[in-house]
């Protein structure tokens, strides 16, 4: 194995030890989605990171053996954070680095720069099974699902980290509003989106928000077109999930038919333990007029008509507390109910990354883990 060979093996070894993996695979999808999101030098340099983000002069410390000057070296972290291949913040005139998960991260950076080739490796990729352990066995989910607007319920308060509303108007930097990928890729392969014709649907916030300023990825919005946009993706029946944090950084809109996340869902026999949610939706059939309305709107197979009662039923086990079905319930015979025991998400992703890593867990675990689950036991 050559230099360059070796730096992009070494670099996906390391990579698979933070906190959400990069594991190898049989086809090498893995080395050559390197090579498309690094060179040779910058593979190099990127094994000097964490998922923790570290300061400069630190990552310094252990990268001048690299032979790169101060100077280049930040440079060439530059260069990686505007191609969304590693991550940057700033804290106190301090410049980070850290390293991303490839999901959700280093792919979804893409979005702006898609070639079929690297749409073929990321799909021969996340098709993988090591893939799919990894990303599935995490004890936290990086997203999580939050309802729509019009289907929470007005009695109760409900947290900020779990209404979309919330989540806009307490946002004290930038909103950035960006293409969805899994609708790009989809039309890409000729198969559109059967929910909305709009691409710009997922919202940026916080430090993510301003690293894609930083690199001219996607627009910079305010809150009322960010409202506008928001309401027009409820109306649309997507799906809110943001990133599984108090401090949110990312709300995903998705879909059934594009949404990575949501297609994974629909072959789970149990997927809610995968899902990290608050509520769940309850059907009163007194006051179903039959209309069949819901049936459309449920992304997850979670909701089915009973054909002999002419009602809705709800599978626990696969609704995700969406909400989409009770916004689209004329009769207003569906609503959520908000789980007995309620998930506080960590403060912020360093927090989220931090638990993932302390129960991150060995190939036999994640094997069973993942096993157990899709055969109901």
């Amino acid at each position: 194995m050559d230099k360059e060979e070796q730096a992009y093996r070494d670099l996906q070894k390391h990579l698979n030890k933070q906190a959400v993996g990069y594991p190898s695979t049989r086809s090498g999808a893995e080395i050559r989605l390197l090579k498309r999101l690094f060179s040779p030098d910058e593979a190099l340099l990127a094994i000097h990171l964490n998922y923790k983000p570290k300061a400069v002069e630190k990552i310094y410390e252990t990268a001048k053996e690299t032979g790169k000057s101060f100077d280049d070296m930040v440079n060439m972290l530059d260069r990686m954070a505007k191609n969304s291949v590693i991550g940057h913040i700033e804290k106190e005139g301090i410049r980070y680095f850290y390293t991303l998960p490839f999901v959700v991260g280093m792919f979804e950076g893409q979005v702006y720069k898609l070639t079929p080739e690297f749409v073929a490796d990321v799909q021969e990729y996340i098709s993988d099974k090591a893939f799919g352990l990894e990303f599935l066995s995490t004890e936290l989910p990086q997203m999580r699902t939050i309802p729509v607007g019009k289907s929470l319920p007005q009695e109760r308060r409900v947290a900020t980290y779990d209404q979309l509303a919330g989540i806009i108007e307490e946002t004290d930097g930038p909103i950035v509003i960006n293409e969805c990928i899994c609708r790009k890729i989809a039309a890409m392969k000729g198969n559109p989106c059967h929910k909305t014709s709009r691409i710009e649907t997922c919202m940026a916030f916080g430090n993510i928000a301003k690293n894609c300023a930083r690199s001219g990825m996607g627009r910079v919005i305010g809150k009322e077109e960010a409202r506008d946009i928001a309401g027009q993706n409820e109306l649309d029946g997507l799906v809110l999930q943001p990133s599984n944090t108090r401090k949110v950084e990312f709300v995903c809109a998705c879909c059934g038919c594009c949404c990575g996340m949501l297609r994974v869902h629909k072959i789970l026999a149990k997927p809610v333990d995968f899902w990290s949610t608050n509520y769940y939706a309850a059907v009163n059939p007194d006051e179903c007029t039959g209309c069949e309305f819901c049936a459309d709107r449920c992304q997850v197979d979670a909701l089915r008509i009973d054909k002999s009662l002419g009602i809705p039923r709800i599978n626990p086990d696969r609704c995700i507390g969406c909400g989409n079905c009770v916004s689209s319930c004329p009769p207003r015979a569906i609503h959520l109910v908000k789980k007995e025991r309620e998930t506080i998400p960590p403060a912020d992703l360093e927090d989220l990354y931090d638990a993932i890593m302390a129960n991150k867990k060995t190939t036999l675990r994640k094997a069973r883990l993942v096993a157990r689950l899709i055969l109901k036991r």
